[in-house]
């Protein structure tokens, strides 16, 4: 830049091959039109002169890194006769003085010092190393351009917090936390494919961001275990997501069922019983009772297990099985009936027939055990034949009722029978009487008016 009467020199530069100072010839050239020529038209010849070979210029590169990584920081000389080249960091320390180390960091290395190009690295790159690096040319003024490092700071695999737990018929609030990144990260929870909107929010960090998305949806026991992700997006991935993968824990009471094989229990045979339990948390412990009662000294408990060996009906009565957990607990019983080994013997009737006598045929039908299933057990409603004994008592009863009903019947009927006839025997003898009184004649006694 061409400079006022006052303050015109010559300019004269070191060289890195000599100490020769020369003066530069476009500062004697701006001196003698000094006093013919304005200061615009002075400033319009040394833009023209720049753009000669002669003038020396340096550019600089800008440079994205990722942190942790490594940054080449280069500086482009135009026309470089042996000038001094400073390098300098965003506080303006001198880093490197024409190729030597000024700045005893050793994370900073020069890599090349060439009449074009100077360029260093530095390794291990921080947040911290963020800014404007100079590029500086002494000449008969000071040429710099500013290189920016740009440091990027890719978030880790997002974390999970649960805010609130979720309890069957409650909602369930999950906070994903993406503790650091640069610029700040962009989080999306997804399920099932689709998005669920999130309240996000965000802290500084230092030179980097702390990113938060919660979310609240309601939750019922069969959301437990579903699948939740939280996705994290940033630009340092390259179109790469990070992602952490959640199964919803939802919390509910117990639920107990009693598994009991099927068939007839007899005296002698062995029980098996399994308390099926379910629940979040599982109970830990199960509980075998007997109501209003103590558990047989031959019962046996192991873990959701009882077991009952050589039954006799002493082992009769209801068996209880309860568990908890800490949102709620459940019970389910099972009603023992043991038989013994003997014979039913029932009386089937035939069709009653009021021509000829009804007669019962006894028949005999024995219930012998099991084989295949010694150790079976039936609800007890199933296991004694009510039904039959009830129709086969009704069939007794109305048998019994029609026979009487027949009986008494013909009864009535053969006794007016007899009064009919005694009373047909008097009238006749009373009639012949009174003709023999009065001598006429019997066969005149009925006469017949017609009116």
């Amino acid at each position: 830049m061409c400079k006022t009467p006052h303050t015109v020199r010559l300019a004269q530069t070191r060289t890195t091959f000599g100490s020769t100072m020369r003066p530069v010839r476009s500062a004697v050239f701006c001196r003698r039109l000094l006093f013919s020529l304005s200061l615009p038209l002075c400033s319009l010849v040394m833009a023209l002169l720049c753009i000669t070979p002669r003038c020396q210029a340096v550019q600089a590169e800008s440079v994205t890194v990722l942190e942790g990584g490594t940054a080449h920081i280069s500086c482009h000389l135009q026309n470089y006769d042996g000038s001094i080249v400073v390098i300098q960091n965003p506080r303006r320390q001198t880093l490197f003085f024409n190729g030597t180390r000024a700045l005893k960091e050793d994370r900073f290395q020069m890599v090349l010092f060439t009449p074009h190009l100077v360029r260093i690295s530095l390794t291990n790159v921080s947040v911290s190393d963020e800014g404007g690096y100079y590029c500086q040319l002494y000449t008969e003024s000071t040429h710099h351009h500013v290189a920016t490092l740009s440091v990027l700071v890719p978030p880790e695999t997002p974390t999970v917090e649960v805010k609130q737990e979720a309890v069957e018929g409650g909602q369930a609030e999950l906070t994903c936390v993406s503790p650091r990144s640069k610029p700040a990260a962009t989080l999306r929870w997804m399920r099932n494919g689709r998005e669920i909107p999130g309240d996000v929010s965000q802290k500084e960090n230092g030179k980097a961001f702390s990113v938060f998305s919660t979310i609240r949806i309601p939750v019922e026991r069969k959301d437990n275990g579903a699948a939740l992700n939280c996705e994290a997006i940033h630009p340092a991935l390259n179109d790469q997501k990070r992602i952490r993968h959640y199964r919803l824990d939802v919390y509910f009471a117990p639920t107990v069922r009693i598994v009991s094989p099927l068939g007839i229990l007899r005296e002698g045979d062995s029980l098996t019983l399994t308390c099926s339990v379910t629940g979040n948390p599982l109970p830990r412990h199960i509980q075998w009772s007997k109501i209003n009662d103590t558990l047989p000294e031959r019962a046996e408990i192991s873990g959701a297990t009882l077991q009952i060996s050589r039954l006799s009906q002493s082992h009769n009565g209801t068996y209880l099985c309860q568990a908890q957990n800490n949102f709620g607990r459940a019970a389910d019983q099972y009603t023992l009936l043991v038989y013994d080994n003997v014979s039913l013997t029932t009386m089937v009737p035939p069709t009653p027939n009021a021509t000829q006598p009804i007669t019962s045929h006894p028949v005999t039908q024995t219930i012998l055990p099991d084989k295949k299933d010694p150790g079976a057990v039936v609800d007890p409603q199933s296991a004694v034949p009510y039904k039959a004994i009830a129709v086969v008592l009704a069939l007794l009863v109305f048998t019994v009722i029609c026979v009487l009903v027949v009986t008494i019947w013909c009864s009535v009927r053969q006794k007016g029978s007899y009064l009919t006839h005694e009373a047909s025997g008097l009238d006749e003898h009373g009639e012949v009487q009174e003709a023999f009184l009065n001598g006429n004649d019997a066969s005149q006694g009925k006469k017949e008016y017609l009116l």
